[in-house]
């Protein structure tokens, strides 16, 4: 602009515009309806007709500008929101337009439900042999998985074996990895057990603990399918990263001191999973009558399995060597105890081992009675565990092979696998981190390993079940061990430390509440300091000076880009903060009257350098009556002093509420703004007010 002024001219030119502005500038208070046009009337007198021509051009496309701001649609009602979600959940909405007929839509809705419609269409046979293949291995593995976990669970071995078939063939139907594989897991496991035996003593009456832990599951299930559907998935989100890492650290450590009772063939343990208590049953047991057969049993194959998974790391294509080490270390165990009448010594077996299809326990469920409230929370909890590790799990796996897992879908598919579960004898099942590496290493390529898994579990079940009578409960427990150092990671730990110092707050608290306390504990105290976190940073947003960078029209954080360049009269703040609410409200208040009082002087001056407050709104997406409040108390004190409030760029929701509040009417429609630099440059033509009288 001005390309026809000398370079004298200029600088003359715009040194009397600073003049102006801060010597001659009308006072909004004044006369707030006219304050641009006084403005622009203080300017210099010399005569521009080009320069004017183009001006107006500029104001009336800045209004235009603005009424798209102003006249924009309403934002879409809350409910149709919802609705549309499930939509989008269930069926994509790229296919799933009105416009399409309705057998078409049918046939999206299903394939937006299972999954399998839309890959088996084109599943070859070179396909089903690498999942045929990954299906058994897996098997090998799941099979005295699932009988420990069953165990850890306080549950009688054949509901590990149940929960490997049902769920793993819903999640086929349903589900969309590829990789991961589903059946119990040791964390939820050694959860379930320690929340229930709170409620129900799984020793002294067994069968209302069972009904109880199917309840349970139900209710898992049914929150789980519930935050998918309505896309809810960022409630799983408050068990950070950190948490998880922390929470998993010392849920194996205390697993694996719990396996002692098995390994040491203790007869009287403690209930709680505190370390505390643990150790304290160990050295008690050393008192009573013990069999140094069971140590000497499962210590042995503790080591075979150990040094079969060091040969699996060391050759990747012996993978299957440790995958099977555990069905080998169970059927040699067996046989030993067997031939040697072992059992007759001291060592402690599984004994009765009830097999056949699973049975139908929908009618075990109590949805009526005392213990609904505690069983639904205990489900909420166990629900978001579950969805956490088996989502992460899923995440790392779908990363490798390089396509995208939808979590919400995910969350359906998991929700009513074990609704479904529930009602078949099984209790919560999950992706297994340990299984899904072994199914990714045996080359699966689709869920149908999944079902080939729970294919073979089943024939067990009919056929294997009176073998394993004789199996040790040692056994179990290296098992368990063999599987526990894979939850430890100090790596990650440290990772988290050099970070964020408030992460591994989390992170330490969730450990140590695990290990000192209970998982419950462990678990409150890690979502606790997440939410102080998150709260931390919503009541005590940043708020920023901002300052144009020379040459764009980018305003940015002074703090952070030294060489951006305040314009004079003009104070622009940015709110860094996706919310404006009730906790925040009074400090962006006070926050930017702070700055408003640091930068036109004390509160006893009213007519300081300040004309124009330009609010940055971009990064508010929404705000409620609170926030509304505090923004009318700014411009209340901002007449006061003398100075205009104006808007930049304000989201849909926000300007929808600033309408109906009246908000846009108290300030003047003229002074909402589509940008920063709109609004910048509509009340002093900061364009050219670049601060030339220090550097020409």
């Amino acid at each position: 602009m001005l390309c026809s002024m000398s370079k004298n001219s200029l600088h003359k030119y715009v040194c009397s515009i600073k003049e102006v502005t801060s010597k001659e500038v009308v006072a909004p208070e004044a006369h707030p309806n006219t304050f641009q046009e006084t403005l622009m009337d203080s300017l210099p007198t010399e005569s521009f007709p080009v320069e004017e021509h183009h001006t107006d051009i500029d104001d009336r496309r800045r209004v235009e500008r603005t009424q798209w701001i102003l006249n924009s649609p309403d934002p879409p009602n809350p409910f149709k929101e919802l609705i549309s979600t499930v939509k989008e959940t269930i069926c994509s909405s790229s296919s799933s337009s009105p416009k399409q007929p309705q057998s078409r839509r049918a046939v999206c809705f299903l394939r937006g439900l299972f999954p399998i419609l839309s890959w088996a269409r084109n599943y070859k046979a070179s396909k089903f042999k690498a999942d045929l293949m990954a299906g058994l291995t897996l098997a090998s593995l799941s099979i005295p998985q699932s009988i420990g976990y069953a165990n850890l669970a306080k549950l009688d071995p054949q509901y590990g074996l149940y929960t490997s078939v049902v769920p793993p063939l819903i999640y086929a139907l349903m589900g969309s990895s590829r990789e991961i594989a589903i059946g119990p897991v040791a964390v939820v496991s050694l959860l379930l057990s320690s929340m229930i035996q709170k409620i129900e003593d799984p020793i002294a009456n067994p069968i209302a603990y069972r009904k109880l832990v199917f309840t349970v599951t139900f209710f898992a299930g049914a929150f789980q399918a519930v935050f998918g559907l309505f896309r809810l998935g960022f409630l799983v989100d408050y068990l950070s990263h950190a948490a998880i890492v922390g929470f998993m650290g010392g849920a194996a450590i205390v697993i694996g001191l719990q396996q002692l009772k098995g390994l040491l063939g203790i007869s009287h343990f403690t209930a709680k999973t505190d370390v505390v208590s643990v150790l304290g049953a160990v050295l008690r047991s050393f008192h009573h009558p013990w069999s140094p057969l069971n140590v000497v049993l499962g210590c042995s194959f503790f080591i075979f399995i150990l040094l079969t998974r060091f040969i699996g790391r060391r050759n990747k294509k012996l993978f299957w060597v440790p995958a099977i080490a555990p069905l080998i270390s169970v059927i040699l165990s067996t046989l030993i105890v067997y031939l040697i009448k072992a059992d007759k010594h001291g060592v402690k077996i599984v004994k009765h081992f009830k097999g056949g299809l699973n049975p139908i326990s929908a009618h075990q469920l109590q949805l009526r009675g005392p213990h609904v409230g505690q069983a639904a929370k205990t489900g909420l909890v166990i629900a978001i565990v579950a969805l956490t590790e088996s989502i992460a799990v899923g995440r790392s796996f779908a990363s490798v092979k390089g396509y995208h897992l939808d979590g919400n879908k995910e969350m359906v598919a998991m929700g009513f696998m074990n609704i479904a579960g529930s009602l078949t004898s099984c209790y919560v099942a999950t992706g297994s981190f340990s299984r899904t590496a072994v199914n990714f290493s045996a080359g699966c390529q689709t869920a149908v390993s999944n079902i080939v898994m729970a294919i073979t579990v089943l024939v067990s079940l009919e056929l294997l079940t009176r073998l394993l009578y004789f199996t040790p409960l040692a056994i179990l427990a290296s098992i368990i061990l063999s599987a526990l150092p894979g939850l430890i990671d100090i790596s990650e730990a440290y990772h988290i430390w050099k970070v964020d110092k408030l992460d591994f707050l989390a992170c330490t608290g969730a450990f140590f509440g695990v290990l000192f306390a209970s998982v419950e504990i462990g678990l409150l105290t890690a979502v606790t300091i997440s939410f102080a976190k998150i709260i931390l940073h919503s009541i005590r947003p940043q708020i920023e000076v901002l300052g144009r960078i020379p040459e764009t029209e980018i305003f940015c954080d002074i703090k952070q880009y030294p060489m951006a360049i305040k314009t004079p009269g003009i104070l622009t703040i940015r709110v860094n903060s996706g919310l404006l609410c009730f906790a925040n409200a009074n400090f962006i208040r006070e926050r930017i009257m702070g700055w408003v009082i640091k930068e036109d002087g004390t509160e006893e001056n009213s007519s300081g350098g300040i004309h124009v407050v330009v609010l940055d709104m971009s990064n508010v997406t929404n705000i409620d009556t609170s926030g509304i409040l505090a923004l009318e108390e700014v411009h209340k004190k901002l007449v006061g002093r003398g100075i205009q409030l104006a808007v930049g760029n304000p989201r849909w929701r926000v300007i929808h509420k600033l309408k109906e509040a009246k908000f846009v009417d108290r300030i003047g429609k003229r002074w909402i703004f589509l940008s920063v630099s709109e609004a910048v440059d509509a009340c002093f033509g900061s364009k050219m007010v670049v601060d030339p009288c220090t550097s020409v």
